[in-house]
């Protein structure tokens, strides 16, 4: 991959991970106007968040690296919901961390969202997203 491609996919999955982001405080914040507990809306808001990024991410980001229908695509699926996961455990130890240290949480999660971005980038673009799994032409 040369250079500009390479920065044109960092930046494509910024704009997905705003987007996504986006989606989940909406969903998070509707949920909330509804009564739902906060947990559960922050859940949900999540859950919304990761089938936007998937939809981004497959679409916009690392387009020419989907799987095939089937097997193929669940397990791609499957990793990319586990390296949401990785990015959600990520968060929340680095906001533990952080506050255990009296840092502000708010500043705390800001430190996390960078982190967060940087790993699951990285996990999707070497292990979710790879060249090996793209389907073959004319089949997505």
């Amino acid at each position: 991959m040369t250079d500009v491609a390479a920065i044109r996919r960092f930046v494509a999955y910024g704009f997905a991970s705003v987007a996504a982001l986006g989606v989940d405080l909406a969903c998070f914040f509707a949920l909330m106007a509804m009564h739902v507990a906060a947990p559960a809306a922050a859940a949900g808001g999540y859950a919304a968040g990761i089938l936007a990024h998937w939809f981004a991410s497959s679409r916009f980001v690392f387009t020419g690296r989907v799987a095939s229908e089937g097997k193929a695509r669940a397990a791609q699926q499957g990793l990319f919901v586990g390296s949401a996961l990785v990015g959600l455990a990520l968060t929340w130890a680095i906001v533990a961390a952080c506050t255990a240290m009296g840092i502000d949480a708010r500043v705390a999660k800001l430190i996390a969202i960078g982190a967060s971005f940087f790993a699951t980038f990285l996990l999707r673009l070497r292990f979710v997203f790879t060249e090996d799994q793209a389907a073959p032409a004319g089949t997505n």
